[in-house]
């Protein structure tokens, strides 16, 4: 059985996870419409592959006797002015969501729930990942600036990114 204190902050972060999906996705829209097809496609997957990460701790709270519970999640930034501005903006999401994930580790230590202790360590490696993806994008687009041709590269070489 999990704690009040566990199931709220696991809740906390499915929703957080939900956040990210739809962050990813509103992203992948606004980058589709202005012709990036490698970059909408690499956001669309990493939208998909939020809402896994989200999924996944609906199915732990539930299975350790939780009840899972989905917030309204609403993303208010739905245009960029710039491929720098949105990857940057990505970036400091992911900061946050790995600082929410150290604590609810600590949490987890603090309420002896070593299980989830155990479960959140899968987190901790896919945040570890997540941020150096994003920093690694965001400096190539730093690197390319607003060079037209750069950008058409860009957009053609991130279908290749993948995690290490």
């Amino acid at each position: 059985m999990l704690s009040e204190k566990i199931q709220i902050g696991l809740t906390k972060q499915l929703n957080r996870e939900s956040e990210s999906s739809q962050l990813y996705l509103s992203m992948a829209s606004w980058v589709e419409k202005k012709g990036f097809e490698g970059i909408c496609e690499f956001l669309y997957d990493h939208s998909h592959e939020e809402r896994m990460h989200m999924l996944k701790l609906i199915r732990y709270i539930n299975k350790r006797g939780g009840h899972a519970i989905l917030d309204n999640i609403f993303i208010r930034k739905v245009t960029y002015g710039s491929l720098k501005e949105l990857f940057q903006i990505l970036f400091e999401h992911e900061k946050k969501i790995s600082n929410e994930i150290n604590l609810l580790v600590e949490l987890s230590l603090q309420e002896k729930d070593y299980f989830t202790y155990n479960f959140l360590q899968w987190y901790v490696e896919e945040q570890i990942e997540e941020e150096t993806l994003s920093k690694m994008i965001l400096d190539k687009i730093e690197l390319v600036g607003e060079d037209k041709g750069g950008l058409y590269l860009f957009d053609k070489d991130i279908r290749n990114f993948h995690k290490q």
